[in-house]
């Protein structure tokens, strides 16, 4: 059940949104919402496994792929200690519904702006300054970088907001128990910025959209094609030196069109788009019909990940431009090596292979391959 605002409240300077934790009528009919809760975060929480199997690289030597777990742990504890006080009543649990919603959403609320900013310095010097570290060390920096920004978040929580149940006659015949919740204005921000910034970018380009799509389509089948003809790196390597049909039949497949090759950044913007398009259209949807989310279902991994797609994207065509192709991309949902090679019409160089204890190949038998 998602947050009401009762009209007494509405024009409050101080609260965003009440939860309402229970509601007696005058027929003398009591509900106890805390199942709906529990449900709704349990909902949450399955999204976010899925997004994270999905979407996240099990490598974390990024600081996002490490956020993006702890908000899975986090979510698994809300729901946990949700149900707790579902099932045992808050009698028998150690916090009420009121303490668990009123500082989950402050603390989801203070999230956004530190994991955005900090990821965006990570992806700016992780090949410059970070260039030399194990990924030992990568992983023990973000971790801690993580828990710092979840200490901060919980200090505000606990230090600066506070919420306690209250009474409120609602209709004159209803009566209902309310707690302060916060929502996050960052991801308003954030996912508005998005939409708003990518659709007026693409808008001047709607009619040749649907053909950059097919060409992109094109080059994706090819790349699958090349990938089935090929078993190992050494028999790669032989197979493109003998067959130059091959490697540049992905090539081929824009000459036909180079009068319509996008400039990078509108081609990586709708490499962008393509996944991310739908979800920023449902959470725009929503927003401008009103629909109040508290921050601790808005700040989910759809928001993060979309994100963190739009920072990579960024990242990518900056370097590009400064030093040209730039092959140390982090792993992430868009093909964004599909659409450089539709604006460059050439196949983005890949990143070197660390191949460990390579099997020993016969010289001599390659000479005749």
């Amino acid at each position: 059940m998602l947050p009401e605002l009762p009209p007494p409240l509405e024009n409050s300077q101080t609260v965003k949104m009440m939860a309402v934790l229970e509601k007696w009528e005058a027929s003398g009919l009591h509900t106890n919402n805390n199942e709906k809760y529990f449900w709704l975060l349990l909902f949450k929480l399955g999204l976010d496994v899925a997004v994270f199997y999905a979407c996240c690289p099990k490598q974390y030597t990024f600081f996002l792929n490490v956020s993006s777990l702890s908000i899975v742990v986090a979510d698994f504890l809300l729901t946990f200690f949700m149900g707790a006080v579902w099932l045992l009543g808050t009698e028998g649990s150690f916090a009420s519904a009121c303490l668990l919603l009123g500082k989950a959403s402050a603390t989801y609320g203070v999230l956004p702006l530190p994991m955005v900013g900090l990821g965006l310095i990570d992806y700016c010097f992780h090949n410059t300054f970070l260039i030399n570290h194990t990924a030992l060390s990568k992983l023990l920096k973000n971790v801690i970088l993580t828990m710092l920004v979840w200490m901060t978040a919980l200090v505000y929580s606990f230090g600066f907001f506070h919420s306690e149940p209250m009474r409120v006659s609602y209709m004159t015949e209803i009566k209902v128990l309310v707690c302060k919740v916060e929502e996050s204005t960052a991801i308003t921000v954030i996912v508005l910025g998005l939409f708003t910034v990518t659709f007026f970018m693409m808008l001047p380009f709607c009619s040749r959209i649907p053909q950059w799509v097919k060409e992109a389509d094109k080059i994706y089948e090819a790349r699958e094609e090349r990938e089935k003809t090929t078993s190992d790196l050494f028999v790669t390597s032989t197979w493109n030196r003998n067959n130059p049909e091959t490697t540049g039949k992905e090539e081929q497949l824009l000459e036909k069109h180079v009068w319509m090759r996008p400039p990078l950044w509108s081609s990586l913007l709708l490499g962008f788009l393509i996944f991310w398009m739908p979800y920023l259209v449902v959470t725009v949807s929503c927003l401008l019909c009103g629909f109040a989310v508290p921050a601790y279902i808005s700040v989910n991994l759809l928001w993060l990940e979309c994100t963190n797609s739009f920072l990579v994207g960024l990242i990518f065509w900056v370097k590009s431009n400064i030093r040209g192709p730039y092959i140390h991309l982090p792993e992430n949902v868009c093909s964004w090596q599909i659409y450089w090679q539709l604006s460059k019409g050439t196949a983005q160089p890949e990143a070197p292979i660390a191949v460990l204890n390579p099997p020993q190949v016969n010289k001599k038998a390659l000479l005749y391959v």
